[in-house]
């Protein structure tokens, strides 16, 4: 695909749902003004902060809302000490969750930011006001993403149960074969009456006064960049040339370009996984990035997830996962490139040995993976390459799991890291977990290192 295509795909008009999805676009990312001082932008390939490089070893903190809330489940003691701990390792950019739905869905959250009312949940979203006010207080910033394709948090799922009368898969259903719960949800991007909800939500938080700084977070330089959901995704058996295909470009360009129209200032991100999160197909990977609404490419890398890795056989699978992730990371480089924008890693982990959970327990082949992942960040650093940043799956930190099976439960309030659909504990990283937290300390002081070099040339 050339990048004549690409621009072709991303300036195509709506035939399909343009005129049902409400509030009209204002504003292009190509006529929006540069940001204020402070704020994060993109020159080419690269990150800017008031015209010096920014690149971030960062990690992700979905929960931080959660504990910022000023509720029973809330803890901002807690969260004032994860932030401490994250900022002297150099992890100054969190991946948060800025939504919540109330969904019928079994292993879903239940504090939510929102029901089907068109009320939104002040409790969390004053949570979300202090977590991002103590965020600037360490000179953190934040991506936060304001939907989820999975149904952990509701999500897309939830919008299409209240809207279609009331159906819904859920992943996991005995019922139904896996791909049944994304060719539902998948639904959602041509769903009017879904996205206006949706957008509704989108209007409520981007346009709101954080109650803590008194300032509206369009003015915030603490947010790096609003994103569309995490993980979306077209219909599982979508493949090129398919309407769905084209309904999920479509759905992306036009979200983007109304968050923009509502914030001329943030930068705006998909949250797709890459091309697994794509069916494998190019083509939708390149035509979900290509919009100039979207100012810079995202991609996730599950090894156990994806059938890379086993870890009941590490050593007959570990270095396949190698090679497959080096691999990985060197196409959506290549990608970033193609498209002239910088790309994050904003997700990616491996099971501690034996598949253990508990904190302290050995991350000798987790380490071994973050390490490798780290230096072909780094390397692409030293060559000026696209390659902007890295946000480790996930920060467990302080939080411990609640049950002896370390299964989630209905109003479990010790988050680690692990959304309530995963055992707790099996992707987090701790705050005893020594090795891999020297690991996290020493990529980000080379990244720095690094941008302090190109500050001063």
């Amino acid at each position: 695909m050339s990048l004549g295509d690409l621009k072709r795909m991303a300036g195509r008009s709506l035939l399909a749902i343009a005129g049902a999805l409400c509030c009209a676009v204002a504003a292009t990312a190509e006529e929006a003004e540069r940001p204020p001082a402070g704020f994060v932008a993109v020159e080419g390939t690269q990150f800017v902060v008031d015209g010096e490089p920014y690149r971030f070893a960062g990690v992700n903190l979905w929960y931080a809302a959660y504990l910022g809330a000023p509720a029973d489940y809330g803890d901002r003691e807690r969260l004032k000490s994860e932030l401490d701990r994250l900022r002297a390792l150099g992890a100054t950019n969190l991946r948060i969750l800025g939504a919540s739905e109330k969904s019928p869905f079994k292993r879903s959250l239940s504090e939510t930011f929102r029901d089907r009312s068109e009320a939104c949940n002040e409790t969390l979203l004053q949570g979300l006001d202090y977590a991002l006010a103590e965020m600037e207080k360490r000179g953190m910033r934040a991506v936060v993403f304001l939907n989820n394709f999975w149904e952990w948090s509701g999500g897309m799922g939830t919008y299409l149960y209240w809207t279609n009368g009331g159906t819904f898969v859920d992943l996991g259903d005995p019922a139904h074969p896996w791909s049944a719960f994304p060719n539902f949800t998948a639904q959602f991007y041509e769903s009017a009456a879904a996205n206006a909800l949706y957008r509704d939500y989108i209007r409520a938080v981007v346009t709101r006064t954080n109650t803590v700084t008194g300032r509206r977070y369009v003015d915030d330089p603490t947010i790096m960049a609003w994103q569309l959901a995490n993980e979306p995704r077209p219909a599982f058996e979508a493949r090129d040339g398919d309407p769905r295909m084209a309904a999920f470009h479509d759905w992306v360009r036009l979200t983007a370009a109304y968050i923009k129209s509502l914030d001329p200032n943030h930068l705006v991100s998909t949250g797709n996984e890459g091309l697994m999160g794509c069916n494998e197909s190019e083509h939708c990977f390149l035509g979900a990035h290509a919009p100039p609404e979207i100012d810079y490419l995202t991609f996730h890398i599950w090894p156990r997830n994806w059938s890379w890795y086993d870890p009941a056989d590490p050593e007959g699978t570990f270095e396949r996962t190698i090679e497959r992730t080096k691999d990985y990371m060197r196409r959506h480089v290549d990608y970033a490139r193609r498209l002239g924008k910088p790309v994050v890693l904003e997700e990616f982990g491996l099971d501690r040995d034996g598949e253990a959970l508990a904190p302290g327990t050995p991350t000798t082949y987790r380490d071994a993976y973050l390490r490798t992942v780290f230096e072909a960040v780094e390397a692409d650093a030293r060559a000026g390459g696209p390659f902007a940043g890295t946000n480790v799956w996930s920060w467990g930190g302080a939080g411990r799991a609640e049950h002896d099976d370390f299964e989630w439960r209905v109003g479990d309030t010790q988050f680690t890291g692990d959304p309530p659909q995963e055992p707790q504990g099996r992707n987090s990283i701790f705050d005893v977990d020594e090795s891999t937290l020297a690991l996290i300390k020493a990529h980000a002081e080379r990244l720095s290192a690094k941008e302090k070099g190109r500050s001063a040339q």
